[in-house]
């Protein structure tokens, strides 16, 4: 800001948003001082950068605010696990299925995870036919990301919410 805007030509924006020009930032400084405002560097990147005439706390607060309403909307997808056991009961996969499907709809990612232990991991052809059911029967409303693969003990898949469909219709 200020004194501080090291490039010889600047594009400035006035505190209405329009366009001043391209113009030497000492003379841009003298006309914010003008007006008791800030000369605030909005894009160094650009060519040539540019600046804004604008009081520069109320800048901060602007891009604080701005940066805060990008983080509240991004929290809606979050990742969420469902863990599996290989020889689990056939209801208790019908409910980890319905928990897939609930958090699909409700648009969050879900992990699906087959835990082996002990001598289930010499037989890993029976949690990955389970897996392979589960991404059969849960096929339409979500896409599968990461195909299923042994992370060391367990069998994981990862399932994203498909574009256009909402939460389950409730029964």
């Amino acid at each position: 800001m200020n004194d501080r805007i090291r490039a010889r030509e600047i594009r400035v924006i006035d505190e209405e948003g329009g366009q001043l020009g391209v113009m030497q930032p000492f003379e841009a400084i003298k006309m914010a001082r003008e007006k008791g405002l800030d000369l605030v560097e909005i894009s160094p990147t650009a060519d040539p950068p540019v600046c804004k005439i604008t009081d520069y706390g109320k800048y901060l607060y602007q891009a604080n605010k701005k940066a805060h309403e990008q983080r509240k909307s991004s929290r809606g997808s979050a990742l969420k696990e469902v863990k599996f056991r290989p020889n689990a009961a056939e209801d208790e996969c019908k409910v980890g299925k319905k928990k897939i499907l609930r958090l699909l709809g409700e648009g969050h990612k879900v992990r699906a995870m087959i835990f082996h232990r002990g001598r289930e991991m010499a037989h890993q052809e029976v949690g990955r036919a389970k897996m392979t059911r589960l991404l059969g029967e849960i096929g339409d409303q979500g896409q599968i990301e990461t195909m299923p693969r042994m992370e060391g003990n367990v069998l994981v898949a990862l399932l994203a919410p498909k574009k256009g469909v909402g939460a389950p219709a409730k029964a």
